[in-house]
């Protein structure tokens, strides 16, 4: 449990600097990398309350969202001219 508290938190950190970078430097790649973190801590908020297994698909969908879009962030630096 207490891993789980961890990640979250940490996730929660890099959502808000992610923003906050967002905004201060218009920098798409950052927004994109926190809201990735913002979906993994959706999921361990999953898991710390306990929601049933039955779940586990949906925590599953959420979790490649999340990779999904990092990947494409890191796919956009890489082209970027």
């Amino acid at each position: 449990m207490a891993v789980l508290i961890v990640n979250l938190v940490l996730c929660i950190v890099i959502l808000a600097l992610g923003i906050w970078i967002y905004f201060r430097k218009k920098n798409n790649f950052t927004l994109y990398i926190g809201v990735a973190f913002g979906l993994f801590g959706v999921t361990h908020l999953m898991d710390i309350l306990g929601l049933p297994a039955s779940l586990s698909a949906l925590i599953i969908a959420i979790r490649l969202i999340g990779y999904l879009l990092v990947i494409f962030a890191l796919y956009k630096v890489i082209t970027r001219k």
